[in-house]
Formats: structure tokens, C-alpha cells, sequence
């Protein structure tokens, strides 16, 4: 699997739809998708799939009111949600540079009924490209693994980082009696996976119980960002990002190369006394671009600043995410990318 910094054939996303996943809010969310498009059309082709033929028309009108003229696509394809990070399927490199297409099987976070729609995503993006598909299998036991996008980060030289809450805990549990031996193992068999960093919990409010995504993220195959949140007040956050800066600096000391820098949270968001997942580690790197949720907090000038520093030939751009993060999730959430063709 290459990292996400590695060229892109495309991105791809769902446009909003399901109300319920924005209660109440749902009316500004596709402006907001649109100009995530905006940010990324001029660097990479974006692929939109569309619940419907009066999703379409409504992603045209949306994407031609804020300037968007070309490089994306409009494709019908049924879904319930719009995370592809997790319902879409990962791009790995196979024999002879070739691109091909790893389908988990999605169950919604072992948390929701409707997801047989998802579930089909990754038919969908194969149909559309043409590449072959992939569905990864149990070692134990034959069955198909359940996994997210959003479970992994990978530096593309065979690491990956993952986390015990989302991966091994009882509590919404993807593939009961799987163990870290056995998820090593389909990571090495299907991802090309030579070494496991396993991470303790995920961030507060995070819907899908510990989603790498939110905290810890690959920038360079020896460099970590780690959202970090220094204030003891806030005891939760605090002492989950002391136990993963801890795992991370063992992780560097076995190895000798691992570099570790620290990631602002902001304050904490919050939506009818739910505590939201707002976190800047949820960006997402594309070709000459990096796109990164910002909150109307002060830290977001420190947290694009940390950023740029780590990819000073792309632009960094923010994006409002105060509305997007109702919905649980923000912008690498609900991004997936193409690899393209070495």
C-alpha cells in the first residue's frame, strides 16, 4: 500500500445525502463538499459518486456555483453514507506497477443497520476504473475481514499504524476472535505490511471507536504528526495522546528512525452536549495539495503551520469543518484515493 503523499490517479467521495448523518445541518454540507472539490480538482481528477439521479443534478449545480468547471466526474451509484475512507476500497501497488483495489467488508463500524448500499462501493469504483478487486480474507477462518480506511495509515515502505480500541476491543468488534497475530497478518498479506505500531485509543467523541485517522499520521516514511493535547483539564484527550506519544516513542526507540511531532487539538467542539471529533490529524494529502479541517479555534493557524512544515512543496489549504464534524467525521473521512500506475 503507498502512502498517501505518493501520487494519486484520483480522489474519491459521496455526495451528501443522509440527513441523519447531519441532524438538523445537512442544508450547508454540500457547500462545503464543494469546495473541498474545489481544492482538489486542479491538482487531481475527483471522482463523485451519487446516490441518485437528483444527487447528481444537485452536486452539478453545487460544484458550477463555486467555479468547479472540469476534472471531476458525476457517477450514479447508490449509497447510504458518504465515508469512503471506509467503505471504499484501498489502492495497493500489485505485480508490474500494476493498481489494485483491496474491497474489506464494511458493516458500518459494527454500529449501524443500513449499510448494505456501502457495502457495494467497492463494486462500484472497480466498475468505473476497471481495476481488479481484491476481498481479504480471515486467516483463521476463511471469512471476509472487516476493516476501514480510516483503521490504518501506512508510510509506504511497509509500516502501518493502527489502533488497539478499534482493532481488538470487545466494543463494536470487526472481526470477533481476530487477534493482533492474526491482523498482522492480513496486513502483511494484502497491504505488504513488515511492521505493526500498535497505538492504545483513538480520540474523544469518535463515533467509530478508535480510528487511527483522528490521531496519529504517517507524513514521511520516518515521521509521525500525533494529535496531542497538552491542556491536563481536558483528562480524556490528554491522557489517551501521553499513552500513544509513550507507544510511539518505544516504537522509535526499537527501530532507531522514528520521528514524533506533536499535532494541536482544538478547544472542543461540541453539538447538543455531544462531544465531536474535531481533530486536525483528519487531513487528507493529495497530489500538490493538502486539505485540513479547521475549526474557528486558534490553534488552527498552529496546526497548518505544523503541517506545511511537513509538505513544503504542497499547498495547504483549510477548510471549515465546525459543520462537516456534526456528521462525526471530516475530511480524510470522506476521502479515498486512486493510486495511480508506477
Amino acid at each position: 500500500m503507498p502512502a498517501e503523499w505518493e501520487r494519486h490517479e484520483a480522489t474519491w467521495i459521496a455526495w451528501p445525502h443522509h440527513e441523519p448523518d447531519w441532524p438538523g445541518k445537512l442544508g450547508p454540507i454540500p457547500w462545503v463538499y464543494a469546495e473541498i472539490v474545489r481544492a482538489l480538482h486542479t491538482h487531481e481528477r475527483v471522482e463523485i459518486l451519487c446516490h441518485s439521479e437528483e444527487v447528481r443534478e444537485a452536486a452539478r449545480i453545487h460544484l458550477e456555483s463555486h467555479g468547479v468547471s472540469g476534472n471531476y466526474r458525476l457517477h450514479v451509484a447508490p449509497n447510504d453514507r458518504v465515508w469512503l475512507r471506509d467503505s471504499g476500497p484501498t489502492s495497493v501497488i500489485a505485480q508490474h506497477g500494476s493498481v489494485e483495489l483491496v474491497n474489506w467488508k464494511f458493516n458500518a463500524w459494527a454500529k449501524y443497520e443500513n449499510h448494505t448500499l456501502d457495502e457495494r462501493v467497492g463494486a462500484s469504483v472497480a466498475q468505473v476504473t476497471g481495476l481488479a478487486r481484491v476481498e481479504p480474507v480471515r486467516p483463521d477462518n476463511g471469512e471476509r475481514v472487516v476493516l476501514e480506511g480510516g483503521a490504518i495509515d501506512v508510510n509506504g515502505a511497509g509500516a502501518i499504524l493502527v489502533t488497539e480500541e478499534c482493532l481488538l476491543s470487545p466494543v463494536q468488534e470487526r472481526n470477533p476472535g481476530l487477534t493482533r497475530a492474526g491482523y498482522e497478518q492480513v496486513f502483511a498479506e494484502y497491504l505488504g505490511i513488515t511492521s505493526t505500531i500498535w497505538l492504545g485509543e483513538g480520540c474523544v467523541g469518535d463515533d467509530t471507536h478508535g480510528h487511527v485517522d483522528d490521531i496519529a499520521r504517517f507524513v514521511k516514511r520516518d515521521e509521525i504528526l500525533l494529535a496531542f493535547e497538552e491542556d491536563p483539564a481536558d483528562d480524556e484527550n490528554h491522557r489517551r495522546s501521553v499513552d500513544n506519544w509513550e507507544r510511539l516513542q518505544a516504537a522509535g526507540a526499537r527501530d532507531g528512525t522514528l520521528r514524533v511531532r506533536k499535532l494541536p487539538y482544538p478547544r472542543a467542539v461540541e453539538m447538543n452536549g455531544e462531544r465531536l471529533p474535531a481533530s486536525y490529524a483528519n487531513f487528507y494529502v493529495a497530489n500538490g495539495v493538502v486539505i485540513v479541517p479547521t475549526f474557528n479555534d486558534a490553534n488552527d493557524r498552529h496546526a497548518l503551520n505544523a503541517i506545511a512544515e511537513c509538505f513544503p512543496e504542497r499547498d495547504v489549504i483549510g477548510i471549515h469543518a465546525v459543520d462537516l464534524v456534526w456528521g462525526l467525521g471530516t475530511l480524510h473521512c470522506l476521502s479515498q484515493q486512486q493510486a495511480a500506475r508506477t
